[in-house]
């Protein structure tokens, strides 16, 4: 008879058999970006799901929807990442929504935080853990702190910049409070309320003592509690204490000591009266600054360093996301923590109720490839667990299931992937995501820029630049402006990480005597120079050894840093070059470990010093055409040739055919809809010019001169301002009250801008003058009509124009190798700048009454005529949400085609043929073709659609392999007959476009 255990390996070997069976994971066919909150929670996302399905979306893809700080908009700010978010609902509105998805055979793609959470306002319960019982807590290892810092008086503290002044002022303004309740000492600063160290409560609690015992008698059995609750404390071990056992003491005789004070507390009047008058004394008295001694000396007992939020710049000892103070970075590399900050995770994808995750920021992350390979594996755990049935944790089942995957994984690749995972991954030009991480791809940014590049005409390069320079008076090489931004923030925002750096790399050195006498100084420079110059956000560099992408990368930066700082010896970077690479023919394995955490760590540094140099800088600088400072863009290069999209297209179908792509996001800086418009600029160059120069003598009289001679806004600023204009200028016409909704809109966007720019201001430093005059000049310009009559004439013709290149942006993304994902949304006019304008509320409501409306009308008369009638009233949306829904409706019917089929570029031939973008999707016989036109500005006039005979003789080549003699317009419902054309089999551009500026074209039998 086989024993229990034999019966239950034989399920796990079994579950383990069932659940590979069915691998690869579910791959989504389409994904609706939701962004959760308490205005926007679980239960209106059910409403809408019906819509959604009829849209064509099969699968959600949700905001993160942990618990997170209270009110937050979008759900990174996380404060628990075990339980759900109470603002959007709780459990059972959860199992609702998920039983809704499930009705309409939807998934839900959840997006996860594994780098950071939130620590501000004292809501993550973690986080005060820590501050009162420092490397005692349990949650010590959580964190990325440094308890031994280059700042010896940081030691053994963790430094908390949560002050809006010097820390002397805001004492003896008396903002910070000592308080009492439930048995503890607290200290508030406005919405942050401070744990005091339970091994400090006998500072307070030994106050005016003696007065107490000779009011109440030493016999006084209140008296004698006290005593002996000081002496409690006294005994207490440190928070410095690491040995499990003493640990374990403190956490436990700690609460026992607060219960009895609570107790003490509520039984004796007098002591209630003591100790109300200690704290008050603490508190000091307004105006003598002596009076704030016993509080500062109490503080400065602390686990915590209390200071001004400014001095976080340069020291700082935990690790942040980018430089914002209130985002600590978490060590998910540490297996219990990764296994913690992942139980509701991992217990979502067991139970069902998630079927791919979206990985936000891996770059954080200390090796994203391990951590991925982690990733899968837990959730192949969890899934085995579930074909089980027994939808609960079992360590004991999993772990033998993670086993299996280990010795199965090398013999059968296709265990590398699991689950469907995603990561929000930026790529620079000519990057390639890493082949060994075993994800789907990325969360689309390769082909946002790449799609959108092509609408940009790359012939007006010169004459824009030109036009920029003109008009601002600067001439900006934009590598070198990225290098110096880049080291603003190295100066700056995150000159605390970079000198820990420089002091790490300082120790290195002193450890071999070849490299000792390098000085920290020189160091840091080097380490300086080397990030200004990376090609890439990071490299990933571990374990596993160097990379040949990794080696060219660091080898290039390197090579740059040592040509412009001729003053440094070429021997320091080349020690830092052979740290970064892990080489060294002397190296022992200690050194190596050694070398490896720093290069481990200097990659976690360079991601968001290009994050912050580049996006949160360059892109609000460098304003040649706005519509190119993308996230994953290179504004120095204007436009995407036909050759190069459809070759990262074949890219993308060969090695990463179910990478998600998209058009817009919750971080783009600008909406598809806006980038759209800003793109049609690049194709009348003469008329922008002169009119941006006509804008601005018009609208000199709204400036303002401020400190240093200084007229605001400066030109490059105003600059920005008018493509922004140009691009979310409302579709329909506005009201009164729409006008003042607009006007705050830009100048809350402008006053974003400006700060992000740090040329005039910033938010670090923020110019209080400059600021009023950027926000006094738009209300200015939007409020005078002299301007509004020049530039509304020629917006409503690139908006014309604009409107025909997000429309081809649609379809092209629907028809590409890859998902598409649609920002909540989307599918109507959303002209919304960076957040948090792109987080305002969604009308579904609308969006749906619009659909239904469209289903009625498809079915009453011919997809010619309907599709005319929608191009006449273009600006109500209603024909992107159409061409939306018979796209996605076509590719979930054909999702085979699209997820495994060929691409193959095709050609266009004629008079326009530059004007057109063609592709054919091709599987086992069936066949699809996108087309959709370019550059129409100069074809047609703004009052003429770019319809049938103006596209002339133009035609797509098709390859000549006995392609069938008529294809179906899927957005129309006309045939288009295959002709000879120069010789070669094609499709007359003018039928394809006869009633509509697209075509999705299918194979007819």
């Amino acid at each position: 008879m086989k024993s229990i255990g034999d019966a239950r390996e034989k399920h796990i070997q079994e579950a383990f058999r069932r659940v590979t069976a069915r691998l690869p994971a579910r791959v989504p066919v389409s994904t609706y970006r939701m962004q959760f909150n308490a205005g926007f929670t679980f239960e209106q996302a059910r409403g809408v799901l019906p819509y959604l399905s009829k849209l064509g979306i099969t699968d959600i893809y949700s905001s993160p929807y942990f618990t997170a700080q209270k009110g937050s908009l979008h759900g990174y700010d996380v404060t628990d990442p075990t339980t759900l978010n109470p603002e959007l609902g709780g459990e059972e509105a959860f199992a609702e929504f998920i039983r809704a998805l499930e009705e309409h055979g939807m998934g839900l793609i959840m997006d996860i935080v594994p780098n950071h959470m939130s620590i501000g306002a004292s809501q993550n319960a973690w986080w005060n853990d820590v501050l009162e019982n420092g490397q005692s807590s349990p949650y010590a290892g959580f964190f990325d702190i440094d308890w031994k810092p280059v700042p010896e008086k940081l030691e053994d503290k963790v430094i908390l910049p949560i002050l809006g002044d010097q820390y002397g002022s805001v004492l003896e303004n008396q903002e910070l409070r000592l308080t009492f309740e439930d048995g503890a000492f607290f200290v508030t600063y406005y919405d942050n309320t401070l744990p005091v160290d339970p091994c400090t409560y006998d500072r307070i609690l030994t106050h005016r003592m003696e007065e107490f015992q000779e009011k109440q008698g030493e016999d006084d059995p209140h008296v004698i509690e006290l005593l002996s609750i000081i002496t409690a404390l006294r005994h207490l071990p440190r928070p410095t204490e690491t040995d499990p056992e003493r640990v374990a003491e403190r956490l436990r005789e700690k609460e026992i000591i607060k219960r009895r004070l609570q107790t003490l507390d509520e039984e004796s009047p007098a002591f209630r009266t003591f100790l109300a008058e200690n704290i008050e004394k603490f508190n000091g008295t307004r105006h003598v600054s002596e009076s704030f001694d016993l509080l500062d000396e109490l503080l400065s007992a602390q686990v915590y360093r209390l200071s001004f939020w400014q001095v976080a710049t340069e020291e700082i000892n935990y690790r942040r996301f980018f430089d914002i103070n209130d985002l600590a970075a978490i060590r998910t590399e540490d297996p219990e923590v990764f296994l913690v900050t992942h139980r509701m995770v991992l217990r979502h994808v067991r139970e069902g109720k998630v079927t791919g995750l979206r990985v936000d920021h891996p770059d954080g992350l200390s090796s994203p490839r391990a951590y991925f390979r982690r990733l899968q594996e837990e959730c192949f755990a969890a899934l085995c667990a579930r074909e089980e049935g027994a939808g609960r944790e079992d360590p004991a089942g999993e772990a033998r299931v993670r086993e299996l995957y280990a010795s199965e994984r090398e013999v059968d690749a296709v265990l590398e992937q699991p689950f469907y995972v995603v990561g929000e991954k930026i790529l620079m030009e000519s990057e390639s995501l890493p082949y060994d991480w075993p994800i789907f791809g990325t969360t689309g940014y390769v082909f946002m820029n790449s799609v959108g590049g092509i609408f940009v005409e790359g012939a007006n390069a010169d004459l824009l630049t030109a036009t920029y320079e003109l008009f601002t008076g600067r001439r900006r090489d934009f590598a070198e402006l990225l290098r110096e931004k880049k080291k603003l923030i190295m100066e700056s925002s995150m000159a605390s990480e970079i000198n820990v750096l420089g002091h790490w790399l300082s120790r290195l050195a002193e450890q071999d005597r070849r490299f000792r006498d390098f000085t920290r100084n020189s160091l840091t420079h080097a380490i300086v120079e080397v990030i200004a110059n990376f090609p890439v956000y990071r490299t990933y560099i571990d374990e596993a050894g160097v990379s040949d992408q990794d080696l060219k990368y660091i080898e290039q930066a390197i090579g740059k840093a040592r040509r412009r700082r001729k003053d440094l010896s070429p021997q320091v970077f080349a020690f830092l070059h052979d740290v970064l690479i892990l080489r060294d023919v002397r190296m022992d394995e200690q050194t190596r470990r050694r070398w490896l955490e720093f290069t481990m760590k200097f990659q976690q540094i360079t991601g968001p010093v290009m994050a912050k140099g580049l996006e949160d800088t360059v892109f609000y600088d460098y304003n040649r055409l706005v519509s190119l400072n993308e996230v994953g863009g290179n504004p120095d290069r204007f436009g995407t040739t036909l050759e190069a999209f459809h070759g990262r297209n074949t890219e993308m179908c060969k090695r990463w055919p179910t990478t998600m792509v998209t058009t817009s996001t919750h971080d783009s800086k600008r909406s598809e809809d806006v980038r759209a418009r800003i793109h049609v600029i690049s194709e009348f160059p003469e008329e922008w010019r002169a009119l941006t120069l006509q804008w601005a003598e018009m609208n000199q009289e709204f400036k303002a001169t401020v400190e240093g001679g200084l007229l605001a806004p400066d030109r490059n600023d105003e600059y920005l301002l008018y493509q922004s204009l140009v691009g979310a200028w409302p579709m329909l016409p506005m009201d009164e009250e729409g006008k003042k909704d607009f006007t705050e809109r830009i100048k809350g966007y402008m006053l974003k801008a400006v700060r992000e720019g740090k040329e005039n201001t910033s938010w670090i430093n923020p110019d209080p003058e400059y600021e009023e005059a950027v926000t006094n000049f738009v209300e200015a310009v939007l409020g005078s009509e002299r301007f509004l009559g020049s530039f509304l004439r020629w917006q409503r013709k690139i908006s014309t124009f604009g409107i025909y290149t997000s429309l081809a942006q649609v379809l092209l993304k629907v028809a590409s190798p890859g998902v598409p994902d649609f920002y909540q949304g989307s599918e109507l006019w959303n002209l919304t700048l960076v957040d948090p304008d792109n987080r305002r509320p969604v009308d579904y409501g609308k969006a749906e009454a619009m659909l239904a409306e469209l289903l009625g009308r498809e079915s009453e008369r011919q997809g010619a005529g309907l599709v005319r009638e929608l191009l006449s009233a273009k600006e109500d949306g209603r024909v992107k949400l159409y061409l939306t829904y018979k796209a996605l409706n076509y590719r979930r019917a054909r999702r085979q085609l699209f997820e495994g089929g060929q691409y193959i570029p095709l050609r266009a031939a004629g008079e326009q043929e530059g004007r057109v973008v063609a592709f054919e999707r091709r599987l086992d016989g069936s066949s699809c073709i996108a087309a959709v036109p370019r550059f129409l500005g100069g074809l047609v006039g703004e009052d003429q659609e770019p319809l049938g005979e103006v596209w002339k003789d133009t035609h797509i080549v098709l390859e000549d392999t006995g392609a069938p003699a008529r294809f179906l317009n899927v957005l129309t419902g006309e045939t288009v007959r295959v002709v000879r054309h120069r010789g070669s089999r094609a499709l007359s551009v003018r039928d394809a476009f006869a009633h509509f500026p697209a075509a999705l074209l299918e194979k007819a039998f």
